[in-house]
Order: structure tokens, then sequence, then C-alpha cells
């Protein structure tokens, strides 16, 4: 009941932070109305994280829908309730598969939620018109989760106060992790108004983790499916999350149709560089139908 009452209340904030920025976009001239988005969170996230870029979008004239992945944002699951990946991104899938048959969507991804759009591309990739990868984990078929995964962590430095769990004993590898006010200040929101990393504390949710060998298996990616898709790379310069390095090793090992880059930009980028990145989106937009 405790645990229902704080995320009515933390829902409530994230409403009035949305209707305030909802209400300074609508003064932006409207262009272009064809387009609907839907953006993708990474760990220990939700869809409150876009509250700055949605309103902007549709400012624009687009149609915009954040979800929450299974156990993010305000979504009731827990992860003791996921047993596999294909269970966290399953919002995502059902959201796509409910669209009318002509339907297409801009598929946006974050971070960990370049996984999800991964997924979602093999198995829906006629739902999608261009998958856009902002800053986010990018595997394919010539480059395997496991394999970008180990890269990832031998590229990591400390983890400061992420907080693990080791449900399996602790001779096994971690099964979740959330982020601690340290690690978010200092790697994720270093570069983004207080106020977001203040918002970000509040909200974070456990992350559940799973193996490279259960990764690989619900992520088998082909380049008639995955491959048949558009993609974009957005990088963040300065991104200490996933170093801007680490994010151009990946593009060299899975080069997507097109790279973009939004300076200045740290791992939160829809939160540091809003504009930046709602102009990116315009672009990618209008080019790709």
């Amino acid at each position: 009941m405790e645990q229902a009452k704080k995320h009515l209340v933390l829902l409530s904030i994230f409403i009035i932070l949305f209707n305030f920025a909802t209400s300074e976009a609508l003064s932006q001239p409207l262009h272009n109305r064809s387009k609907h988005f839907v953006l993708v969170h990474g760990a220990s996230h939700g869809a409150w994280c876009w509250y700055k870029l949605v309103p902007l979008l549709r400012s624009s004239g687009h149609n915009v829908t954040t979800i929450d992945l299974a156990a993010s944002g305000i979504d009731p699951r827990q992860i003791s309730d996921l047993q596999s990946i294909s269970d966290y991104i399953r919002p995502l899938r059902d959201l796509l598969a409910s669209l009318p048959p002509n339907e297409k969507v801009i598929l946006v991804g974050h971070s960990l939620g370049g996984v999800a759009l991964s997924q979602t591309m093999e198995r829906l990739p006629s739902k999608i018109s261009v998958a856009v990868f902002l800053t986010a984990l990018m595997p394919g078929p010539s480059l395997n989760i496991s394999t970008l995964d180990q890269e990832r962590v031998r590229r990591q430095t400390d983890t400061l106060d992420t907080r693990f769990t080791f449900g399996n004993g602790p001779n096994n590898p971690p099964t979740s992790l959330i982020f601690g006010p340290k690690v978010l200040l200092l790697r994720l929101y270093q570069l983004s108004p207080i106020e977001d990393w203040t918002l970000a504390t509040t909200l974070m949710r456990e992350t559940r983790l799973f193996t490279d060998q259960e990764l690989s298996r619900d992520l088998v990616l082909t380049r008639e499916k995955y491959g048949s898709v558009k993609r974009v790379f957005i990088i963040a310069e300065k991104d200490l999350t996933l170093e801007k390095d680490f994010q151009q090793w990946m593009i060299q090992k899975n080069p997507p149709n097109e790279v973009k880059e939004i300076r200045g930009s740290d791992h939160m980028t829809m939160m540091s560089k809003p504009k930046e990145l709602w102009a990116c989106l315009q672009g990618i937009s209008k080019k790709y139908n």
C-alpha cells in the first residue's frame, strides 16, 4: 500500500511538470502533423524521462507515445515477474502490434532502450519507418548482444553508488541494479539541470539484469528482418555512461544508415539538450517516411 501511494505521488509530480512543459511548447508554430513517435526509456527510468521532449514534438503536430517497459516507471509489475528480456520488452511489442495495419512509427530508444528497439525491429519490422538509437545499445546481425555487453563492461569505470542485487548468490552475476544519486549526478545527469537530477533520484526503479546467455537467446537479429529497418544513431558528445568512443565502436561494428551528434549532451540528452534533440528528430522525421 505504501509503495502504491508513493507511485501515485510521484506520478502527480510528473503530471504537473509535464503540463508546465506542454504549456511552454504550445506557443511554438505547428508543422508536419503526420508522424507517430514512440519513445523508449533506458535502465531504471520510465516514460517520465521524456517530459521535456514530448510537448516539443506535439507542438510540431506529431503524435507521441511514451511507454513504461515492464517493471519500469509506473508499470505495476515487479522485477521478480520478469523471466526474460522479452518479458521486459513486451509492452513495446504489444503497443506496435495494436496499431492499425498500415501505420508505422518512428521508434526512439535511449540507452538500454536500444535493446528493446532491436528485438522489436526483428519481430515487427513492418511497423517501423526508422529506428533511432539515442546513445543506446545497438546490437545487430554482425554485433551479438553478448559481445556488445562484454565490451561495455570492459570499458566501464567505477559504478559509484549503483546498487546491485545478487538474487542468485554472490558468486553469480547480479540480477538487478538501480542507480544511486551520486552516479546519476556524475555520470548520467552531469550537464542536465539540477531539477531533473532531483526528479530522477525520486523516480528510479530497479532494472532486471539478464546474463549474456539469456540475452543472446532472446535477441537473435537477422539481416532479413532487423536489417530491413532504417537506423539512425545519435551520439551524445559528453556522455559519461556510454562514452563517445564506445558509441563509435558500436557504429563501426554495426553501421547504421545515418549518424548524428548532439554536442554538449550528457547521457540524458532529453534532459540536457531537449531542443537540440527535438530539432534532430524533426530532421529524421522528414527524411525517413
